[in-house]
């Protein structure tokens, strides 16, 4: 059986195998218990998603696999999805207001300061830089289908009422 590297042609089993084998040095226990303090520290409803380099392993800027630099020198980008966690990011803190945030992260953490310590409890758990971004379905749909950026669902999003 041929082995695919294109996140598209992959089982979510798949998918889930390739992040906690990159990001997680294989340890699935680490990779559940980042997941569960995730959505703990999350408003209910909100969607997780990973997307970037742990997803595709290979970097934007250059094509370069994931950790191409040594372990823990690539990054997780999680994707928060829905209103409510979008809430906790400054106001002139979105690329399209109410629909999709700057990224918290190390360079810019008063963005979305209640969230900060959440994301600095994951890198530790992580081992690696950890970065928050929170969108809507529509924009991780679409950067998924216009920009062939796709991203793994850990959690999926309730609908709003």
């Amino acid at each position: 059986m041929t082995k695919t590297t294109n996140p598209k042609d992959m089982t979510p089993e798949q998918m889930q195998e390739r992040v906690v084998r990159l990001a997680f040095d294989g340890d699935a226990l680490r990779f559940r218990e980042f997941c569960a303090t995730l959505e703990s520290g999350l408003p209910e409803g909100t969607g997780i998603a990973l997307r970037g380099s742990v997803v595709t392993n290979k970097r934007f800027e250059d094509g370069e696999p994931f950790d191409a630099g040594g372990r823990g020198t690539s990054d997780l980008d999680v994707t928060l999805v829905g209103d409510k966690v979008m809430q906790f990011w400054n106001e002139d803190a979105f690329y399209i207001p109410a629909l999709h945030t700057k990224p918290l992260c190390d360079e810019d953490p008063g963005i979305a300061p209640a969230l900060n310590p959440l994301r600095e409890e994951l890198q530790k758990l992580a081992g690696r830089p950890v970065a928050f971004q929170a969108t809507s379905n529509l924009i991780l749909y679409a950067r998924d289908v216009l920009f062939n950026e796709p991203y793994f669902t850990v959690v999926e999003a309730e609908e709003a009422s």
